[in-house]
């Protein structure tokens, strides 16, 4: 006596054939349209003011190689480069150093216990011996 297990009804598979062809229909539908948002955004980013602008003929100056640093130390003590000045000489110093050429870029280092009013007379002296490019430098603070 044989028994036969019968595990249900017979189940037919299928025998598809794979597709192997890569849909490209949303690759082109997302193109087109970011195409469409490109076409109208453009003409919005140009300036609409139609001017004519004339020539430049004079060659471009280099800028300037080193900046010039100013110091002022915790005691009121001012420093041009490394040579010590007193406030009244500052703008006469910083004449000679830079050539007399007010497109040099300075920069203003103080002290943290400087006062803020000795600060803002170095700055003042400076900006009227015609120098306008004049920066604050600051330590980089450091992030537990």
């Amino acid at each position: 006596m044989s028994i036969q297990f019968n595990s249900g009804p017979m189940v037919k598979r299928h025998n598809y054939q794979q597709n192997a062809e890569m849909n490209i229909t949303p690759f082109v539908d997302v193109m087109l349209v970011l195409l469409i948002i490109f076409m109208v955004a453009a003409p919005l980013a140009t300036v609409d003011v139609p001017v004519d602008l004339p020539s430049n003929a004079a060659a471009p100056t280099p800028p300037p190689t080193d900046p010039l640093y100013i110091s002022v130390q915790a005691d009121g003590l001012l420093f041009v480069q490394e040579q010590g000045v007193a406030l009244a000489e500052l703008a006469g110093v910083v004449r000679g150093a830079t050539g007399n050429r007010l497109d040099t870029r300075l920069f203003l280092r103080g002290d943290q216990a400087v006062d803020y009013g000795t600060l803002m007379r170095v700055m003042n002296n400076l900006q009227k011996a015609g120098y306008s490019q004049i920066s604050l430098v600051a330590a980089q603070e450091l992030t537990p």
